[in-house]
């Protein structure tokens, strides 16, 4: 990494945006499965309320413990995110700071404080305050974590299509909230990305829930959580295709340069095809080694056979880089596709069947954390699609960097770096191991209050002399 720095080739600029891409990218992992996670364990523990069954209760006490050790890593490499501000980026505070600093600040006041006040009850409190009062207290920190998001994607669908504000002396000032907080990209992008946090706790939950069957868990609460995750998951994947398309007629709306990328078109073209694969060059504004199919980028796009659609040569000063987003967008389809084919598979299997084959179980254990690959893809095509500018048509990115050595950006990029890797093996490393903590501990347990396993207790799960022998291990 610090040979980086000592290349002429690589700039203060471009290091500043690795090194943004590299916080952003690890930060969002952690509340894209929280923020759908929390409304399921609201229902976990609302479904416990209404029925009395304590499998409910032991799956909300199971995920509950997962959401605190996401929710713990997703502030910490969240407070990472504002330093950036001042010392990567000072001149976007500079320029647009009248809007953003305060959408920040509603996002701690609505959010975080909500989250901070309620989240100690949620976690420890269901032994010491009613159930009533916790149920309630889960609820708040949900809205809490929703709110966080309404927050964080107005702004940065203000980055991508800034309204409600006039520039003086090259600074944006509001003329109306209203606009600036639901500007003309915003609904598109919160229901996008909310959804996308569904299917994405969805398969985080069934993946691990599926991992404890593979691994003989026997306890039907197991079982219920995997159902309800790939359920939710079939029911999500449709909806999310259909406020995609929305969500691309938007964009070709107001960042026609970016949906030109995202298709690989060069030059403006009637009856545009779409290209399932190709290998953009920058140097010939070309593709190579297309396979396409006629016409379908066009009827997509704008619903007609011979539809024109605008190419990458037609935005000479606005263009973002082709390759990367061409690419990231074919990954997010490609995953929400699997996605969709395994919980339908899962559904068949439930519905019709009653039961989950060992090989359907060894899929979703192996699309655990497929909701990451679509969500990194797809913040990927939209945040580098609004390249060169930080803000689509006012401030460009160039101009809002930093001008301190690239030798110590690449010095702070190493070390977040090392300590993102080392945070990510544990964090996947902890979720397993509390998976077969659950599968022994649990194992006998009549009370779901009983954390420590009663091994006289045999309701139906291992024999004594099986526990000592699993209690050794």
């Amino acid at each position: 990494m610090l040979e980086l720095a000592t290349d002429p080739g690589v700039s203060s600029l471009m290091l500043s945006r690795i090194q943004f891409a590299a916080n952003i990218s690890f930060h969002i992992l952690f509340p894209t499965i929280n923020i759908a996670l929390c409304w399921m364990l609201l229902f976990f523990k609302v479904r416990y309320a209404t029925t009395g069954d304590d499998n409910w209760l032991r799956v909300y006490r199971f995920w509950v413990r997962i959401f605190a050790l996401t929710f713990a890593l997703g502030v910490v490499t969240g407070v990472t995110m504002s330093f950036q501000f001042g010392t990567n980026w000072p001149g976007f505070m500079e320029t647009v700071g009248n809007i953003a600093g305060p959408l920040l600040g509603y996002e701690v006041l609505t959010a975080f404080f909500l989250e901070a006040t309620f989240l100690p009850i949620m976690l420890f409190g269901i032994e010491r305050v009613s159930d009533r009062t916790h149920t309630i207290a889960t609820a708040l920190v949900t809205l809490g974590t929703s709110m966080s998001a309404f927050w964080i994607l107005s702004l940065d669908s203000w980055m991508q299509t800034p309204a409600g504000f006039e520039m003086r002396d090259g600074v944006a000032y509001v003329t109306d909230w209203w606009e600036v907080i639901f500007n003309p990209s915003m609904p598109y992008r919160l229901t996008h990305m909310l959804l996308a946090s569904g299917l994405t706790a969805a398969f985080f939950v069934a993946g691990i829930s599926a991992y404890r069957i593979y691994k003989g868990d026997p306890k039907h609460s197991a079982k219920l959580a995997l159902k309800f995750a790939i359920i939710t998951a079939a029911i999500l994947a449709p909806l999310q295709i259909l406020v995609g398309d929305f969500h691309g007629l938007n964009t070709l709306k107001y960042q026609p340069a970016k949906v030109a990328a995202m298709e690989g078109i060069w030059e403006t073209e009637k009856g545009a095809p779409l290209l399932l694969f190709a290998i953009p060059d920058e140097e010939t504004r070309s593709n190579k080694y297309e396979i396409a199919i006629p016409n379908l980028a066009s009827i997509i796009l704008t619903h007609e056979v011979d539809g024109e659609l605008q190419g990458v040569n037609d935005f000479p000063d606005a263009a973002p880089p082709v390759a990367p987003i061409f690419f990231s967008f074919r990954v997010m389809v490609g995953t929400g596709v699997l996605m969709l084919l395994t919980a339908g598979f899962g559904c068949w299997y439930f519905v019709r069947k009653n039961q989950y084959p060992p090989w359907l179980l060894k899929a979703t254990i192996a699309m655990t954390f497929s909701g990451w690959v679509a969500t990194l893809a797809g913040w990927y095509v939209t945040e580098i699609g609004r390249q060169p500018f930080l803000v689509s048509g006012v401030l460009r990115t160039a101009d809002a960097a930093t001008q301190i050595p690239s030798g110590n950006i690449a010095l702070s990029l190493a070390m977040y770096l090392s300590i993102y890797f080392l945070l990510l093996v544990a964090y996947i490393s902890t979720l397993f191991v509390m998976a077969h903590r659950a599968i022994r501990l649990e194992a006998n347990n009549l009370h779901v209050s009983d954390m420590q396993t009663d091994p006289a207790a045999v309701g139906g799960g291992m024999s004594e002399k099986q526990f000592n022998l699993e209690k050794q291990a």
